[in-house]
This record gives C-alpha cells, sequence and structure tokens, in this order.
C-alpha cells in the first residue's frame, strides 16, 4: 500500500492534533512526526524551526476566519450595514465555536497567538481592512456617514472586542450574551447612518 505523500498541509493537521493532546508547552516536532509515521527531519524539511511550524499552525488557523468573512465582505446581494452586521455575527459565532467545542485547542491558539505576533498583526490588519471596505461601500450608498473609513473600521473592530477577543471568551456563554451582541451591533448601525 503507497504511503501517502507528506505535505505541509499534513504536518499542519497532524500538528493540531498533537497541540490537542499535549499543548503548547509539551508538543515536539518528534511527536508530531511521530504521529505522522515519519521522521522528524522530514517535517524540518517543511518548516525549518519548531517555532515556524508554529507560525504556520497560527496564520492557517486565523486564516480560517479571514476567508469566511472575505466572502461576507465581497457578497453581491447584500447592502453594506447587513454585511457588517453578518461580519460580525460570523466572527463572534466562529470564535465561540471555537472556544466552547474544542477549549483546548483554543486555548492553546491562545499562547500559540501571544508567540506570533507578526501573525496576528497581519490578520487583524487583514479584518480591519475588511471592515473598511463595508464601511467605504456604505458610504458610497449613502447608508454610512464616515469621513474616516479606516478610523471607523477600527473603532468598530474595537467596540465589538468583547465578542471576539478570547480574553472575553468565558462570557460567551452566558444565557444573554446574544441579546447583548444584538444591542451592541444594533447601536453601531444606528450610529453609522447617515
Amino acid at each position: 500500500m503507497p504511503t501517502e505523500t507528506l505535505t505541509a498541509e499534513r504536518i499542519l493537521e497532524a500538528t493540531e492534533e498533537v497541540l490537542r493532546r499535549y499543548g503548547p508547552a509539551k508538543a515536539t516536532v518528534v511527536d508530531v512526526a511521530r504521529a505522522l509515521g515519519v521522521s522528524h527531519g522530514s517535517v524540518y524539511r517543511h518548516f525549518r524551526t519548531k517555532a515556524a511550524l508554529r507560525e504556520a499552525v497560527t496564520e492557517r488557523w486565523l486564516g480560517r476566519a479571514e476567508v469566511a468573512l472575505a466572502e461576507i465582505t465581497g457578497a453581491a446581494q447584500r447592502t453594506a450595514p447587513e454585511k457588517l452586521a453578518d461580519w460580525f455575527s460570523a466572527l463572534f459565532e466562529a470564535k465561540r465555536h471555537k472556544a466552547g467545542d474544542d477549549p483546548e485547542l483554543f486555548a492553546t491558539y491562545g499562547v500559540l497567538i501571544d508567540e506570533n505576533s507578526g501573525v496576528v498583526d497581519r490578520h487583524l490588519d487583514a479584518m480591519l481592512d475588511q471592515l473598511r471596505q463595508i464601511v467605504e461601500e456604505g458610504v458610497r450608498a449613502g447608508d454610512f456617514a464616515a469621513t474616516d473609513p479606516a478610523a471607523t473600521a477600527r473603532a468598530l473592530f474595537d467596540a465589538t472586542a468583547r465578542f471576539h477577543d478570547p480574553a472575553y471568551a468565558p462570557e460567551w456563554r452566558k444565557p444573554t450574551i446574544d441579546a447583548e451582541f444584538g444591542a451592541v451591533v444594533d447601536l453601531l448601525l444606528r450610529g453609522l447612518r447617515a
């Protein structure tokens, strides 16, 4: 039976499993290699260092959210106010889903994010750019009044931090959180109206 080709994607998938099992402090490249049935040298051919592997895992995880949010940003059949509400709802739901369904891996990513500030900065820039695009679209359509769409995007992101910053994850299980989220988004949308 032929063995499956070792790819960066397979290594990243195995690394997620190893991180979930052992946590970021104890997971090693040798553990990843063992999970894949290869030598640790094979893993290092794809990722030169343990830090590079951990950075790639972090980038992959954050990138998933960016892709889903980009689809909302580019949706042709939605107005800017609808896109903005959908964008924040998708972000909140994705974060809440990750925190609730896989708390071990969510905690692990918290550690990895702290290690990889450059990856996180690029991720935040991408998300803020998506928000800026939605705000600009709303201004062009006359739905939003914003003189500086980039600053407005940042303010919107900051104003909703409670619903996407992992530091607030324990609050996401509260029975009133959906109503609180809806109230914040409604307030922001009313404040943006032209």
